[in-house]
C-alpha cells in the first residue's frame, strides 16, 4: 500500500525521466524518483524487462464467450464467496463513477459492477470481463501489480505503464486462501480525474471480510485459534486466525502471521506447542497468549464439528450443518468402476494416467478415489489447476524458489507444489492449458525425478505418482503444436475417458446417491418420484457439477421433513417435464370453471393469493405455504423471487 500525493505533472516528469534512462539503476535513484512509490517503480522495471512499449496500446485478446463461461465455472466458488462484498461496494462505485472488479488468480477479469457510464469508458481500454489484466499483458496496473506484489496496491493515472490507461485510477488487493495461495483479486477502478482517497481502504476491508469467511468451514478434526491484542476485535475480519490439525499449523490469515511475526512458510513446519509453549493444554474457550515479543494476546480456541473433545464426547456444531459443496465419494457405474480399478493398478505400477472428460464429469473426484485406493493412500494428494495458476508465477508455484529469487518472494523461499507431492500423488488438472515453456521443465522433472527451484539451488529428488486431467483433446493439441509430443507420450501411456452424465444409464440412481451424500436423507427431506425422474431426464451440460449445484439449491430451499416436488425445480429443468406432469395452480388461485381467465391473468391471481397468504401469516413463509398447500420453494420462486 502507498499513500502518496504526487501531482500528475510530477509523475509524468518521473515517467519521462525513468523511461528515457531505460530504467537503469542510475535512473531509478535519480532526483525526483521519490515521487514514484517503490511498487510502481518495480512494476515499471518488470514491464520494461518484458519489452513492453509504454507508448503503444496493449495487445490483449479477450476470451470468447465459451471460454469466459468456462472461466466463470472454474471460479464459481470465488465468485459466490465475493458476491456480498462486491454488492456492498456497488453503491459507492455508482456514486463515485467507478467499477468494482473481480479477477481470477491470473488477473483475468471475471465480473464488473458499478457505474454504467464509466463502464463504457473502461471497455474502451479493455477493462471488461474476459480480458487479462496481469502485468505481462497490460503493464503496470493495480490488479496485475497487486497479484505480483501480493499486497494492496494503488495505481493512479500516469503511474500506469501504458499511456491509454492514464484515464484510470485503480486500487486492488489479492485474495489469499488459508495456505497463502492466490485465489483472485478485488479492484475498485474509476476515472483518474476524480481523486478517490478511500478506494484502497475500502478494498482492504472487503478483502479482509472475504478471507475471514474462508475460516467458517475448515473441515472436521481441526482447531481454529482466533487472536488479537484487542479483545474487542475478536470475531471481526481484523482478528488473526490460525488453523491446526493434530497440533500442526496448516492454515492462517495475514493478520495472524503479522501478529506472530511469521510468514507463509511456517505452515506445516511449526505446531501449537512451539508457537505457544506457555499453554499447557489446548482446551476450547478463552486463552491468554503472548506474541514473539512477549506482548499479551487475547485468543479463543474452537474445535470444528466432528472432533472428539478431550473428554471423549463428540462436540455438537455451533451452527446448523452447511450443505456440502461436493459429494464425499464418486458415484460410479460398473464401467467407471472398472476404469477406476485399472487406474489404481497403473498408479501403483508408477505409470501416469490421463483422465479425459467434459467439464464437470468428476475428473478430480475420480482421481482422488484412485489415490484413496492406491498404495500411496496415506501420503499427500496435491491438486494443481494448470489453467488457474498465474503464468508469471507458475514456475515458482510448481518448482518452488530460492530466497530472493524474485520481487515479493518469501524470505526463506518455498518448496513448490511438486515437492509437496513427494511420496504421494500429483494431480495436474487442465494439463492441456500448461504453457509450452513450462511443459519442457515438467518433462525433465518426470524424466530425471528431480526438481530445481527457481533461482538456482541444488537439485532435489522427488517421488510421486502422476494423474493428469483435461477436457481438451491432447492428441489434437499435439498435432496443432500447442502441446509437446514428447510430454504427451510421457504422461499419456493410458487414457481414461469419463462419460458425460447424459450418457449414464443409471441417472436416477445417481440423483438418489448424490442427494444422500449432500445430506437430504439425514435432514428428512425427500425427492418426489416425479421430481427425481425429471432431474434424471435433464441434459446437464455442466454434468455432475451442475447437477450437484441444483441439488444443493433444492436442499437450501426445502424445510426439514419436506418432500421436494416438481414445482421446486429450476426453470431449465422444469422445461423437460411433460405437460401432464406439471403441477396444478395452487387451490387459492383457482377461478370458477365457467369463466377461465387468460393464462397471463392466472399467474397474476396466483401471485396475489400467495401475497395475501403471506400477509395473513405475518410474513412466515412456511406457514403461508402450508395454508396454500404448496411447497415453500414454490412460494419463493413464484412470489418472492
Amino acid at each position: 500500500m502507498h499513500s502518496h500525493v504526487a501531482t500528475p505533472r510530477t509523475l509524468l516528469a518521473a515517467r519521462q525521466r525513468v523511461f528515457a534512462q531505460s530504467l537503469s539503476a542510475e535512473g531509478v535513484s535519480a532526483q525526483g524518483m521519490e515521487a514514484v512509490p517503490a511498487p510502481i517503480l518495480r512494476s515499471w522495471q518488470r514491464c520494461a524487462d518484458l519489452g513492453l512499449d509504454f507508448g503503444a496500446r496493449p495487445r490483449v485478446e479477450p476470451l470468447s464467450q465459451r471460454e469466459l463461461r468456462e472461466a466463470w465455472e472454474r471460479n464459481d466458488a470465488l465468485r459466490r464467496r465475493c458476491r456480498p462484498e462486491i454488492e456492498a461496494l456497488h453503491a459507492d462505485a455508482q456514486a463515485t463513477g467507478s467499477l468494482v472488479i473481480l479477477t481470477d488468480a491470473d488477473g483475468l477479469v471475471l465480473d464488473t459492477l458499478g457505474n454504467p457510464a464509466f463502464a463504457g469508458k473502461a471497455a474502451q481500454v479493455a477493462l471488461r470481463p474476459g480480458v487479462p489484466w496481469n502485468e505481462a499483458a497490460t503493464g503496470t496496473n493495480a490488479i496485475g501489480t497487486a497479484l505480483i506484489e501480493r499486497r494492496a496496491v494503488e495505481v493512479r493515472g500516469p503511474e500506469h505503464y501504458f499511456e491509454p490507461h492514464r484515464i484510470l485510477s485503480c486500487a486492488a488487493m489479492p485474495i489469499l486462501g488459508l495456505r497463502g495461495e492466490t485465489l483472485g483479486a478485488l479492484d475498485l477502478s474509476g476515472p483518474a480525474a476524480r481523486l478517490q482517497t478511500h478506494a484502497l481502504g475500502m478494498i482492504r476491508l472487503a478483502v479482509d471480510a472475504i478471507e475471514h469467511r474462508l475460516f467458517e468451514a475448515v473441515g472436521p478434526g481441526r482447531e481454529v485459534l482466533r487472536l488479537h491484542a484487542d479483545p474487542a476485535l475478536l470475531g471481526t475480519p481484523r482478528e488473526g486466525v490460525l488453523v491446526f490439525e493434530g497440533g500442526r499449523l496448516v492454515g492462517a490469515n495475514r493478520a495472524a502471521l503479522g501478529l506472530l511475526g511469521l510468514d507463509w512458510d511456517a505452515l506445516d513446519r511449526t505446531d501449537f506447542a512451539r508457537l505457544f509453549p506457555e499453554v499447557d493444554r489446548r482446551q476450547p474457550g478463552a486463552i491468554r497468549l503472548r506474541d514473539g515479543e512477549g506482548r499479551s494476546l487475547h485468543a479463543r480456541l474452537h474445535e470444528e464439528a466432528g472432533r472428539t473433545s478431550p473428554s471423549g464426547t463428540r462436540r455438537a456444531a455451533a451452527r446448523p450443518a452447511a450443505i456440502p459443496a461436493a459429494p464425499d465419494a464418486p458415484v460410479l457405474d460398473a464401467a467407471t468402476e472398472r476404469l477406476l480399478a485399472r487406474a489404481v493398478r497403473l498408479v501403483d505400477a508408477g505409470i501416469p494416467v490421463v483422465v479425459e472428460g467434459e467439464t464437470g464429469t468428476g475428473k478430480e473426484v475420480f482421481s482422488r478415489a484412485a489415490h484413496a485406493r492406491c498404495a500411496r493412500a496415506g501420503a499427500p494428494f496435491v491438486a494443481v489447476n494448470c489453467a488457474a495458476l498465474p503464468e508469471s508465477l507458475i514456475e515458482a508455484e510448481l518448482f518452488g524458489y530460492e530466497p530472493g529469487a524474485f520481487t515479493g518472494a518469501a524470505r526463506h523461499g518455498a518448496r513448490g507444489l511438486l515437492r509437496q507431492a513427494d511420496g504421494g500423488l500429483l494431480f495436474l488438472d487442465e494439463i492441456g492449458d500448461m504453457p509450452l515453456g513450462l511443459q519442457s521443465r515438467l518433462l525433465r522433472v518426470l524424466q530425471e525425478r528431480e526438481v530445481q527451484p527457481v533461482g538456482g539451488g541444488r537439485l532435489v529428488p522427488v517421488d510421486f505418482a502422476l494423474i493428469c486431467a483435461t477436457h481438451r483433446d491432447l492428441a489434437r493439441l499435439v498435432q496443432e503444436g500447442a502441446f509437446r509430443a514428447d510430454l504427451y507420450y510421457r504422461i499419456a501411456p493410458y487414457r481414461v475417458a469419463l462419460p458425460p452424465l447424459r450418457e449414464r444409464g443409471d441417472r436416477e440412481a445417481v440423483v438418489r446417491a448424490l442427494w444422500a451424500q449432500l445430506g437430504g436423507a439425514a435432514r428428512g427431506i425427500a425427492l418426489a418420484p416425479a421430481c427425481e425422474a425429471a432431474l434424471a431426464a435433464a441434459d446437464w451440460p455442466g454434468n455432475f457439477r451442475q447437477l450437484v449445484g441444483t441439488l444443493r439449491a433444492l436442499l437450501a430451499l426445502a424445510d426439514p421433513c419436506e418432500t421436494v416436488d416438481l414445482d421446486a425445480l429450476p426453470e431449465g429443468v422444469a422445461r423437460k417435464i411433460p405437460r401432464a406432469a406439471a403441477p396444478a395452480v395452487a387451490p387459492a388461485a383457482a377461478t370458477p370453471a365457467a369463466a377461465p381467465p387468460p393464462t397471463g391473468r392466472l399467474d397474476g391471481i396466483a401471485r396475489e393469493a400467495m401475497r395475501a397468504a403471506l400477509d395473513a401469516s405475518g410474513g412466515n413463509v412456511s406457514e403461508a405455504a402450508r395454508r396454500l398447500g404448496i411447497s415453500r420453494s414454490t412460494l419463493y420462486r413464484r412470489c418472492l423471487s
